[in-house]
């Protein structure tokens, strides 16, 4: 464990580093000093953060909270530049003046701003897509160890939902609800034009966490066809483009951001105390059990969790030397988890260089990210444990086995332990170490060259990588009672390794021009793209914790190489005519090794319209409407991910040692044949959708409406094989299709705008409605209803409490409609006989509730006041019910008293009074409203100005995230993917104290 001290160990380091920066900074000398005070020329308040420049000269500097500057110029003939984002730009010449004022104009920011898009960046203005923009300023704040997170509830039609409250856990994204079944519902990410993969980094939790969020400037997100077709087979679920901070040609910059945190579990399950389970023991006819009973009341959820402290610490520096900007940042984050023995080390590095050539017809954009991980991945299996295991018992005991830890005996076994019962919780957790230390680069090259000879045709070629190792070792002591039973007392000591290479390069040719003569404007593109993924897994035999290899354990193989790659050519067409009608027609050809030669290439077109409204001449001059435009688009996005590379083909495997033939004296390794579906091809997603964006009162007021459409064919999912058809029971093949369609409504407003106070306020919702419309190689068979999923534990083996059923929507419930008593007791193993033929069996469960919400929401508000400024976020999904796992896996009577030991029970038990029927788990009882309203952050911070004689300036806040929630739902969290609550690793509430220093 770590100490208090050693968590805030970079906090002192880093800061002596800024500090020792400070005093050697040079400052630039100049021959008159110039003062003067900006403000904006629409309500008179001061501008802060304000560029002011000398025209010609690197010489600069900002106004600071009051709107004052100051900067020394070589004459009062000079010329300043003023800039400041959301104002248009000003110069202003001194003519003699030693002091100025300035106001600055606001500019409309839907005329000249750029979005980045696929392959480019295009005007605002003339977007046809749906493409929404979070920039940092709008991020989530707080203590973040995956980037993702920044930027939940912000985005309509955007979900994100932590999978757990581990350090650097991931999200699950779905853009749109999802498109697939079997294959990947995920959006593709692309980190500064390098597309990144999904998949996980072995000795990682997070494949994202390596990402430092400190780093990150925008997210741009594509949410259908037409703004995403242009990355054609891996855009069906939509795409995030994750753009990172650059430096500029002004002077040198120094940042230093730290989050400082404590996190808590604020709320535990409900669990039986060790007096409840005596008093039931005790009045039940198990003698030998009374037996077994202990004297102590011991709460093991409080036994396994801790208070959890965090530092995050980012440096940076950034500025220019003559032609070349640059930023480069270091980060460091010690985050221990609320689960005793779970922390998480890292550290990030990332360079960003971006000269220009031969009068910027050349760019050059270096970026360069490196991290290294160190994380001790606590055994989960302990939160289970700590909900099921005796309370009547101590932690620890005074006898040396199992490493003092109490265990259930039974001296007639040889082993001394009770098979296949529990294991002590903190136990589990301080036996076992599992360490990852994996490390992981993203880079790339980007060339952009304005031919000289025609300035409108630009050619750019991005080279880039993404490497990964992942390493690791779990090891558990020969004392630990788990791996006693498992390996004869031998422990785990055994090494896990991956190594990833994938590599990009792509090339395309771009024409922009304004054709003045006919009003309009022309922006062609068309490239060339090469992806190669490749990743060596290392096999290692076993071995115990002194050491010694167990038998029968030798890999087939030392490693295996699964490779694919993605070979495309894409081009996309905008046309422009008067500022009013817009057109943008992509298209894009893609070949996967994945897919047999019949089969191996795609193409994935899209179309799209947009009518600005604005600009014709009946609404042209009404002031109040600053942006109205209608939008159209249609398009077909493939869909490959998630499924095997060699799918289609026929392939054989080595047995283990275990599985050999005899001949003779000899034990020979066999080759058994795999199961494949030799015509499998593309999962194709068909997306339409109608828009209106619009903006009020110079855009104080603006958002937009959107319909859209998806129609998934062909769709990639696990299907049955019938016996005799294939060498496996079940292979992914295309079957089925499925839809999802939703309406997403956005508004963001400022309603107060003054000199020392602004409000700001925004609020998306985003209804989704999805329906599976056949799941059958045979359209519409009526013998088909639906494939179980939503596995539950407890009860006969092989449970599921879901079905995807043809004609409703995916992970849809499927249980029995429990019956009542007169006061409205449930009934133990009572159900409706819906089919009517008097026996109760599988046949009469119904489909009822869903487990994917039909709404989600978001609010942002952001109040600031003269140096203070207060924000919370809010987030709601609507419609959603979970399975509470919790209840039916440990509410019974047989929980606590139908084992060879006690066991603990949920609380929930006392309610029911369940004894423990067999079919009890698949009662909707446990079906439970999961509709939830969550605050997931609340921040107020003041900003104290410059702190040393030749500037810094110093932002102070508090942070609090996971503030409350508000729900019906009985368990421990309502926001639980895939709709069944079992084990969840508690997200705990966090408080932090954030500095922010500039120089």
């Amino acid at each position: 464990m770590h100490s208090t001290t050693s968590y805030f160990r970079s906090y002192w380091l880093l800061l002596i580093l800024i500090l020792n920066a400070v005093s050697f900074r040079s400052i630039a000398q100049g021959t008159v000093t110039i003062t003067g005070i900006v403000t904006s020329a629409g309500d008179n308040g001061t501008l802060p953060g304000v560029s002011v420049k000398v025209k010609g000269a690197s010489t600069g500097a900002t106004t600071n909270e009051k709107g004052v500057f100051s900067l020394r110029v070589p004459n009062l003939q000079a010329t300043l530049v003023f800039s400041y984002i959301g104002f248009k730009q000003k110069e202003v010449s001194l003519g003699g003046r030693s002091s100025v004022n300035v106001a600055l104009e606001e500019e409309s920011k839907s005329l000249n701003e750029v979005v980045i898009v696929g392959y480019g960046t295009t005007r605002k203005k003339d977007l046809t897509g749906s493409v929404a923009v979070v920039g940092a300023r709008d991020f989530q704040k707080g203590n973040m160890t995956s980037p993702e997170q920044l930027i939940a509830g912000k985005v309509p039609g955007v979900a994100i939902t932590s999978n757990s409250g581990q350090p650097g856990a991931g999200s699950t994204i779905r853009i749109r609800g999802g498109s697939s079944l079997n294959a990947s519902n995920d959006p593709l990410i692309v980190i500064d034009g390098v597309p990144v993969e999904s998949s996980s980094v072995s000795g990682a939790s997070n494949p994202l966490s390596f990402i430092n969020p400190n780093d990150i400037e925008s997210f741009t997100v594509l949410k259908d066809a037409s703004a995403s077709a242009i990355y054609g087979a891996r855009a069906s679920n939509g795409v995030i483009i994750i753009t990172t901070k650059k430096g500029s040609s002004d002077k040198l910059r120094l940042t230093f951001n730290s989050v400082n945190s404590v996190s808590n579990v604020f709320r535990y399950i409900n669990v039986l105390s060790g007096d409840q389970v005596r008093e039931i023991v005790n009045a039940s006819d198990k003698t030998a059990l009374k037996a077994r009973l202990g004297t102590e009341n011991t709460d093991w959820q409080k036994e396994i969790y801790q208070t959890a402290f965090g530092s995050d610490n980012t440096l940076g520096f950034s500025g220019g030397v003559k032609n070349l900007p640059y930023r480069l940042s270091i980060g460091y984050q010690n985050q221990s988890g609320v689960l005793k023995t779970d922390n998480l080390q890292k550290t990030t590095l990332a360079l960003n260089l971006n000269p220009s050539f031969f009068d910027k017809h050349l760019t050059v954009n270096v970026s360069l990210k490196g991290s290294a991980q160190r994380a001790r991945f606590a055994n989960t299996a302990a939160i289970g444990g700590a909900v099921s295991f005796d309370p009547t018992q101590p932690v620890t005991t005074n006898s040396p086995r199992f490493g003092g830890y109490f265990e259930h005996l039974d001296p007639t076994q040889q082993t001394g332990l009770y098979n296949l019962q529990g294991r002590n919780p903190v136990g589990l957790l301080y036996q076992r170490e599992d360490i990852g230390k994996p490390l992981r680069s993203i880079g790339n090259i980007q060339l952009d060259y304005k031919f000289h000879f025609l300035p409108e045709l630009r050619l750019n070629v991005n080279a880039g990588y993404d490497l990964a190792k992942g390493k690791g070792t779990v090891f558990v002591t020969d004392s630990a009672a788990a791996e006693y039973v498992l390996n004869g007392a031998g422990g785990l000591n055994n090494r896990y390794q991956q190594n990833r290479t994938n590599t990009v390069l792509e090339a395309y040719l771009n024409y922009a021009k304004d054709i003045r003569s006919i009003k309009s404007r022309v922006d062609v593109t068309a490239g060339y793209s090469y992806n190669d993924f490749k990743t060596k897994v290392f096999n290692f035999a076993n071995y115990n914790a002194r050491g010694e290899k167990y038998a029968n354990s030798d890999p087939a193989f030392p490693y295996d190489i699964p490779q694919y790659r993605l070979i495309s050519v894409f081009g996309r067409a905008n046309y422009t005519f008067n500022d009013k009608y817009l057109l943008t027609v992509t298209v894009r050809r893609d070949g996967s090794s994945r897919f047999g030669e019949n089969n191996k290439y795609g193409v994935f077109p899209s179309v799209a319209a947009a009518w600005t409204m604005k600009n014709e001449p009946f609404l042209k001059n009404v002031d109040a409407i600053s942006t109205l435009k209608l939008r159209f688009g249609y398009g077909v996005t493939g869909q490959q991910e998630g499924i095997a590379n060699y799918g289609y083909m026929a392939a054989y495997s080595l047995s283990q040692n275990t599985t050999t033939y005899q001949f003779g004296n000899t034990y020979y390794q066999m080759y058994r044949p795999g199961g494949y579906v030799a015509n499998i091809k593309w999962e194709e997603t068909a997306t339409s959708n109608v828009a209106v964006d619009y903006g009020f009162l110079n855009n104080r007021i603006n958002g937009s409406i959107e319909y859209y459409y998806k129609k998934t064919k062909d769709l990639l999912a696990a299907a049955p094989q019938a016996a005799g058809t294939n060498f496996s029971a079940v292979a992914t093949q295309n079957i089925g299709n499925m839809e999802n369609r939703g309406v997403e409504f956005s508004i963001s407003a400022q309603p107060i705008r003054s000199k020392n106070l602004t409000w700001d306020a925004s609020f998306n919702v985003t209804y989704n409605k999805n329906k599976i419309t056949n799941l059958t190689l045979v359209p519409n068979d009526p013998n088909y209803f639906g494939a179980p999923v939503g596995g539950i534990t407890s009860g006969v083996g092989g449970q599921t409490s879901q079905l995807n059923p043809v004609g409703g929507t995916r992970n849809t419930f499927y249980l029995f409609r429990q019956l009542y008593d007169a006061l409205g007791k449930p009934l133990d193993g009572v159900f409706e006989d819906l089919n009517g033929d008097g026996v109760i069996s599988l046949d009469d469960r119904y489909l009822s509730k869903i487990a994917v919400p039909e709404y989600f929401l978001g609010y942002t508000n952001n109040i600031s006041y003269k140096k203070w400024s207060t924000g919370f976020v809010l987030r709601a999904n609507l419609g959603n019910y979970l399975y509470n796992n919790n209840y039916s896996a440990t509410g019974t009577f047989n929980q606590i008293t139908g084992s060879a030991v006690v066991y603990n029970a949920s609380a929930n038990y006392l309610a029911t009074g369940f004894r423990g029927s067999d079919f009890q788990v698949l009662s909707d009882y446990y079906l439970q409203n999961a509709s939830f309203l969550k605050m997931d952050n609340f921040n107020i911070s003041y900003n104290a100005g410059k702190i040393f004689p030749n500037g810094g300036n110093l932002q102070l806040s508090g942070i609090i995230q996971n503030v409350f929630t508000i729900t019906k739902y009985k368990g421990l969290d309502p926001e639980v993917n895939g709709g069944v609550d079992n084990s969840l690793y508690p997200r705990p509430r966090t408080f932090s104290i954030g500095l922010n220093l500039t120089y």
